[in-house]
């Protein structure tokens, strides 16, 4: 018994990792913010636990932070939104292999009085060179979440760089998406979000939907097993499995399922 205690304390340390350690009944999962307060995983992770007795805990930060934690060895499934940087993860070999998980969209909202009058627009890049143009305020999250590249990446196509205008119509507020429409909807400004977060949101105020359906607001999900090789505590087989169910017709289903406000939240498309 006092061994065991032993063996358990330096596994936690991750002194030790022998055979008897090695399929502990919890795993670590690097995600996203938007996975988590848009309440997806509170959905479907009991079904998971509940079928195979291992535990997810999870670890809900941005995408930039959620891969940095990974390369450190700080958890054994990655869960983000930003596939460059996902095949980059396994290329450099910090990941086994990507695989497509599910997707949604992102949204651009903002206040009714819309004072860049870009709402009903399906064109992302039209609108921004219109808030710019209009030095209307706008609201970014700045902490390298994938909704924080996506964004980025929308105005570089737009040919704007906002963080020029930083501190005056453009502001970053170096936070998650709740705290990031939490200050958009009190300085009546515009913000990118991503329809899950924006749907579970519940402070509104005068803000709305303004501008969807640009193919370009596509959001794309992917899983990665943290490879065991570089880091040898990687709990492989538990993480894999629990990849294996989330990309299989039972992880699938529950994805599909989860609901707000009478909307499917999340499409799955594994192996699409």
């Amino acid at each position: 018994m006092f061994r065991d205690c032993i063996l358990a304390a330096l596994v936690t340390l991750g002194l030790v990792v022998g055979p008897a350690w090695a399929e502990e009944p919890f795993i670590v999962v690097q995600s996203t913010t938007s996975t988590q307060n848009s309440g997806l995983l509170d959905f479907i992770l009991p079904g998971f636990e509940a079928e195979t007795g291992i535990e997810v805990r999870v670890v809900a930060v941005g995408t930039g932070q959620a891969i940095r934690n990974a390369v450190n060895g700080d958890g054994d499934v990655l869960m983000v939104h930003s596939k460059p940087d996902e095949e980059k993860f396994v290329a450099d070999g910090w990941g086994v292999e990507r695989f497509d998980l599910m997707y949604n969209d992102f949204i651009l909202v903002g206040p009714k009085s819309d004072p860049a009058a870009v709402g009903g627009g399906a064109d992302i890049l039209t609108a921004l060179t219109a808030i710019e143009a209009a030095e209307a305020p706008f609201v970014s999250r700045g902490d390298d979440s994938g909704t924080h590249k996506a964004e980025m990446g929308h105005w570089s196509a737009a040919g704007v760089d906002p963080t020029d205008a930083s501190g005056t119509w453009y502001r970053e507020t170096g936070s998650g998406m709740g705290a990031t429409l939490n200050v958009a909807s009190g300085m009546d400004a515009y913000a990118l979000t991503d329809r899950a977060t924006w749907l579970s949101f519940g402070n509104k105020g005068s803000l709305e939907v303004l501008v969807e359906g640009d193919t370009r607001l596509f959001n794309q999900y992917g899983v990665i097993l943290v490879n065991p090789t570089t880091h040898p505590h990687v709990r492989a087989n538990a993480g894999q499995r629990f990849i294996d169910w989330l990309i299989g017709p039972d992880g699938q289903a529950a994805i599909a399922s989860y609901m707000l406000d009478g909307q499917q939240v999340f499409f799955p498309n594994a192996g699409e």
